[in-house]
């Protein structure tokens, strides 16, 4: 029997290695690769083209979704599994955009998890019934992609002018990407957007 060939993406070395470690008591399963953040995991998925990337969402540089997106385009046989802290359908509803194939918190039991790899290896979808059902009732993300980066940049406490030389844009765009940011979600104000966007997992 071939081994499902797993790469982790984790940036905590110790939950990296607790998951790396149980999974590979899984006779079906061969650890290829580990990664501490998105960019060394997309580089691992490149060389090794794995099976799954089981990968968290918040990671330094690129992230989860920023992977799955990357892994989607240049990877496809390479079926993503995000395991995160985060129940928010927001994030749920954005790793589906992203071509994520399963979704599962980390407090799940490893049998789930060690179930959902296979599921996903096989071509099939392993995402908790409950969190998709939340992540179809709010909705889809009304960001666009700058409009998440600003507002991110904003809750840094950043100024426009700050924000737009780190974006390489003019402070007026900016002030209009946040206005508009802040007009889609009823917001009152930058802060508030970040807020309500973050609690939704859009951020």
């Amino acid at each position: 029997m071939t081994p499902i060939r797993i790469v982790i993406a984790e940036d905590q070395a110790l939950v990296l290695g607790a998951i790396a470690a149980l999974l590979a008591l899984e006779a079906d399963f061969a650890i290829v690769g580990r990664a501490a953040d998105g960019d060394a995991a997309l580089d691992l998925v490149r060389a090794l083209s794995p099976d799954i990337l089981l990968t968290d969402i918040e990671m330094p540089g690129r992230t989860g979704l920023d992977l799955a997106q990357a892994v989607a385009a240049e990877a496809p046989r390479t079926g993503v599994v995000i395991v995160t802290t985060f129940a928010r359908p927001g994030y749920l509803a954005r790793a589906r955009g992203a071509g994520v194939r399963g979704y599962l918190l980390k407090d799940a039991p490893v049998d789930d998890l060690a179930a959902a790899i296979r599921t996903v290896a096989a071509g099939g979808r392993a995402i908790p019934a409950d969190l998709a059902a939340a992540a179809w009732e709010i909705g889809t993300d009304p960001l666009t992609d700058r409009e998440r980066d600003t507002l991110r940049l904003a809750e840094e406490g950043l100024s426009n002018k700050d924000i737009a030389r780190r974006l390489g844009l003019s402070p007026g765009t900016v002030r209009n990407y946040l206005s508009e940011a802040a007009s889609k979600l009823g917001a009152g104000n930058r802060i508030e957007a970040g807020r309500m966007a973050r609690a939704n997992g859009w951020l």
